[in-house]
């Protein structure tokens, strides 16, 4: 006979590990991975000495506190979007695993505490900059989803201060290596985004987010400025050589990297398909890594 403490407890560590589980995922760990990664390689390549270990553990946590709780309060916010598409009506709140309270509680307290964080054992700069990361997703990027296009454009930039946010933190200042940075963020968000939009259009549409795929039903707009962002990332990326921030090997890479990605852009453009458009979005997501790993490698 099972004993009757052992007919409670299980089922509420059960509710327990779920209620966990569905927080977790609130933070979409995957992008919050790649905002620490871009933070610290901001901060690596702003350093001019040997690096602060107990610095970069503090940067990395409150980075991954920050972003996470901003991801969280972003999806309390869009719940009502989320529960009208496809990809994403399985998420927490849609879903109705949990309360639209505990995620704003949650998310409002991660993203202060790593803010704090940051502010106490960074640099009031380096919190000054995710403050404003936060401000701008939240409170910009977000609503804009809902009236014009142009979401991308400003969904772009909190997207792109991450590596601004180390390098504030090794150098205390906005250099011009901080925008090289910043602009290399910004203009690769715009194919990666756009190209999402493409594959995902009619569950766009169908939620309300105005999306430029969404409102160019030929799609030639979206195909321009893929095309476009794709040539000024790699005019943008090859500028940490020419201001010697990185070395020959990386203009080697960046140029290899830039030039294929422009390359599938071009014939996704010339002629538009779901598999193309795959292909552009698949290039993007290596594309970044990549060109991150080869300036942290051939730093000046």
């Amino acid at each position: 006979m099972t004993p009757p403490t052992e007919i409670i407890v299980v089922p509420l560590a059960r509710e327990s590990r779920r209620v966990v589980a569905d927080l977790v995922a609130l933070t979409k760990p995957r992008v919050v991975l790649m905002i620490v990664v871009t933070t610290l390689v901001g901060y690596y390549v702003g350093l001019t000495s040997a690096p602060e270990w107990v610095r970069v553990l503090h940067l990395a946590l409150g980075t991954m506190l920050a972003a996470g709780g901003t991801l969280a309060l972003n999806q309390y916010w869009e719940r009502e979007v989320d529960a009208r598409m496809e990809r994403t009506r399985a998420r927490p709140l849609p879903d109705g695993r949990l309360a639209p309270l505990e995620a704003l509680v949650f998310g409002g307290a991660i993203t202060a505490l790593g803010i704090l964080e940051l502010a106490a054992f960074v640099s009031v700069a380096a919190a000054a900059v995710t403050l404003a990361t936060f401000a701008l997703y939240l409170f910009a990027y977000t609503p804009l989803k809902l009236r014009t296009a142009l979401c991308t454009l400003v969904g772009a930039v909190p997207g792109a201060l991450p590596p601004v946010t180390g390098w504030v933190a090794a150098r205390e200042d906005l250099g011009a290596g901080a925008w090289i940075l910043f602009g290399i963020l910004f203009l690769w968000q715009l194919p990666h985004t756009l190209a999402i939009g493409q594959l995902y259009r009619d569950d766009y549409a169908r939620a309300g987010v105005r999306l430029l795929p969404v409102i160019d039903p030929d799609g030639t707009r979206t195909e321009r400025q893929i095309v476009t962002g794709c040539l000024a990332l790699l005019g943008v990326s090859l500028l940490p050589t020419l201001v010697g921030l990185a070395g020959a090997v990386y203009f080697a890479g960046a140029l290899a990297l830039g030039l294929g990605l422009v390359a599938l852009a071009t014939r996704e453009a010339l002629a538009s398909s779901v598999t193309r458009a795959r292909r552009v979005l698949f290039a993007s997501l290596l594309y970044l890594p990549a060109l991150l790993a080869l300036l942290a490698l051939d730093k000046v």
